[in-house]
C-alpha cells in the first residue's frame, strides 16, 4: 500500500438527501485523504451514486457540509466542482453520441484564441494523455459508432483534460473487459502516485481488495462504516454490504441439454464503422434447452453485433437464424420477440423508455395482453398489480413503486427490472448480455441462481459475458469470440482463465489443435 498523507482533501459531514419517498443519504459522513483510492461500497440503491452527485454538484444536499482541505465549500452546479478540481467519471455517460470522440473531451473546455477554435493544440494534448495514461482512442470517431469500453476512456480523458485532482469513478469497470479493468486499475495507482485523490465506486470486490486502500459501506441511505483493506476480506465486505452472509460461488448442478431451440449457420453482420468489413463473419452455432451457452470475447470482437442480428436489432448481411424451428432471419423484432427474452446491453437505449413510469417499463412487451388490456384500453389495476409483484419478487427498490419514473432509479435497479421483466416472459431462449453489469452481489447471487433455474426448467440460455468469473461459474460450454469469429469452444470444467485469454486474445484457435468449434 501507498504512504498516504494523514490530511484530508475532501470530507462530506452528515449529508443529508431527500427524493420523494426516499432518503437517499441519511447523515452520511466520507472523508477522502490526499492521494488515496476510497472504495464506496454498497447494494444497488444504497445511495453512492447520489452522494458522489452531491459533491459534483448535480444535487444539492437538505443538510450537511462540504469541506476540501478544512475549508468548507459550496458546490452549486458541476462547474463549480470543476472549478475546485473535483471530476467524475458518470456510470451512465454523459457524452454526445453524434460529436466526434475529441469533441466530446473539449466541450466545456475549448482551446480558442483570438475567438478561433484551436483544435490543433486540444488533439495534442488529448494524443499526450492518451498515451501517458495508456487510453487510446479513435479522436475522429463519432461516439455513437464506438464500444461501450471506448466510451468509458472518453470519459476518462475528458476528466483528465480539465486537469483535476479528486477523481470520482462511477461503477468504473461496469463495462470493460477483463484485460482493460487491469489497464484501468494501474492507471488510477498512477493517478495516486501522482497525488490525485479517488473515490471509486464498485460492487466488484475483488477490485476493491486490489486497488483501494480505505472503503466505506452503505447500506438503504446510510453509512455502515469505514475500513482498511488491509484489514478485512470479500466475505466480511459482502456481510457489510448486504447484511446477511452471501453466497459468492454459483451452485448448479450438470446440465441436461434437449432439443435445439437456437441454430445459427453461417450468419454475418456488417460493421457499423468499417463499411467494406463484417462485425460478425460466418458465424455458426447451437444452443439447446437446458444449457447455459456463453460467448466470451474481448469487448468489440463482434459479440454485440452478434445479438443484434439475432433480436433484429441489426439486418443480417448473410446466412440464416432458425428460432424453435422457425426461420427468423428476417423477421422483424416483434416476430422474434415470440420466443426470445433479451437482456440487452445498454439499459438505457435498447431495456427502458427512461421517462415512462417502472409499470409501464414492466408491460413493454405484454400490453396487447387479453389481462392487462380490453377493446385498446389499458387495464390500469392489472398492470400495477403485475408491476408490484415483479419488484417485490426481484427487490426491485425505488422511491415511489411501481409509478416511480424510470430514470430517477439507480442502475442496478434499473437492470434488475428488465432481468425481471425478460425472465418473467417464460419465451424458449433467453439472450443475456452483461445481466449482472453494475448489481451488487446480493443482487448477482439472485440473478445467477435465476438463470440456472430456467436452464433447469428446460430454457436454452445465450449468456454473452465479459466477467471471466461469470463465464467459467455460470456456463456449460464457452463459444470465444475474435474479430467476428468463434474461435473456440471450450468446456469450462476442462479449461483454466489462461487458456480462455488465448482465445479471447486470438492467440490460439479451435483449428490449431484446440477443441473443435
Amino acid at each position: 500500500m501507498r504512504n498516504m498523507q494523514a490530511e484530508n482533501i475532501i470530507e462530506m459531514l452528515h449529508i443529508t438527501k431527500e427524493f420523494p419517498g426516499i432518503i437517499a443519504n441519511d447523515d452520511i459522513t466520507l472523508q477522502l485523504r490526499k492521494g488515496e483510492i476510497h472504495a464506496l461500497l454498497g447494494e444497488n440503491g444504497a445511495g453512492k451514486s447520489t452522494l458522489m452527485s452531491v459533491l459534483f454538484g448535480l444535487y444539492q444536499p437538505e443538510a450537511g457540509e462540504i469541506r476540501k482541505n478544512g475549508k468548507t465549500v459550496r458546490i452549486d452546479d458541476p462547474n463549480d466542482a470543476t472549478a475546485l478540481g473535483i471530476g467524475m467519471v458518470h456510470q451512465h455517460f454523459k457524452l454526445i453520441e453524434v460529436f466526434t470522440v475529441l469533441d466530446n473531451i473539449i466541450l466545456g473546455a475549448e482551446t480558442t484564441r483570438m475567438g478561433f477554435l484551436q483544435k490543433r493544440e486540444a488533439r495534442r494534448k488529448v494524443e499526450e494523455l492518451s498515451e501517458r495514461y495508456g487510453l487510446k482512442v479513435d479522436l475522429d470517431a463519432k461516439v455513437e459508432d464506438i464500444t461501450v469500453g471506448m466510451q468509458q476512456r472518453v470519459e476518462i480523458l475528458k476528466m483528465l483534460c480539465r486537469d483535476n485532482e479528486i477523481l470520482i469513478f462511477d461503477e468504473p469497470t461496469a463495462v470493460l473487459t477483463p484485460q482493460e479493468i487491469d489497464e484501468l486499475m494501474a492507471t488510477m495507482r498512477e493517478f495516486a502516485k501522482e497525488g490525485k485523490s479517488i473515490l471509486f465506486i464498485s460492487h466488484k470486490l475483488n477490485e476493491i481488495m486490489a486497488v483501494a486502500d480505505r472503503v466505506t459501506v452503505l447500506r438503504k441511505g446510510k453509512c455502515i462504516g469505514t475500513v482498511e483493506t488491509k484489514d478485512t476480506d470479500k466475505q466480511s465486505l459482502s456481510n457489510m454490504m448486504v447484511g446477511r452472509p452471501v453466497q459468492l460461488e454459483v451452485e448448479k448442478g450438470p446440465a441436461k441439454p434437449g432439443e435445439v431451440v437456437l441454430h445459427v449457420d453461417g450468419m454475418s453482420v456488417p460493421s457499423r464503422t468499417h463499411r467494406k468489413r463484417s462485425a460478425v463473419n460466418d458465424v455458426s452455432f447451437d444452443v439447446r434447452a437446458g444449457e447455459i451457452v456463453c460467448v466470451a470475447g474481448i469487448d468489440g470482437n463482434g459479440q454485440t453485433e452478434l445479438v443484434y442480428g439475432l433480436t433484429g436489432l441489426e439486418k443480417t448481411s448473410g446466412g440464416t437464424v432458425t428460432l424453435c424451428g422457425h426461420d427468423i432471419s428476417h423477421a422483424s423484432i416483434r416476430q422474434r420477440n415470440r420466443y426470445l427474452s433479451h437482456i440487452p446491453e445498454d439499459r438505457h437505449k435498447h431495456g427502458l423508455i427512461l421517462d415512462f413510469t417502472l409499470e409501464q417499463n414492466m408491460v413493454l412487451q405484454k400490453y396487447r395482453e387479453p389481462r392487462f388490456q380490453h377493446l385498446g384500453f389499458i387495464k390500469e389495476g392489472e398492470v400495477r398489480a403485475y408491476a408490484q409483484q415483479l419488484i417485490e419478487q426481484y427487490d426491485v427498490r425505488s422511491g415511489q413503486g411501481p409509478i416511480t419514473v424510470a430514470r430517477s432509479m439507480s442502475g442496478g435497479n434499473q437492470q434488475k427490472a428488465i432481468i425481471a421483466r425478460e425472465i418473467d416472459r417464460e419465451l424458449p431462449l433467453i439472450v443475456a448480455v452483461q445481466p449482472t453489469r453494475g448489481l451488487d452481489v446480493g443482487a448477482i447471487e439472485y440473478i445467477h441462481k435465476q438463470l440456472v433455474a430456467e436452464r433447469d426448467r428446460g430454457r436454452a440460455v445465450l449468456l454473452v459475458s465479459l466477467e471471466l468469473d461469470e463465464v467459467m461459474s455460470l456456463s456449460d460450454r464457452i463459444l470465444v469470440m475474435y474479430e467476428g469469429e468463434i474461435v473456440g469452444e471450450l468446456d469450462p470444467k476442462k479449461t483454466s482463465v489462461q487458456e480462455l485469454g488465448l482465445y479471447m486474445a486470438g492467440a490460439k484457435r479451435a483449428a490449431e489443435g484446440g477443441e473443435s468449434a
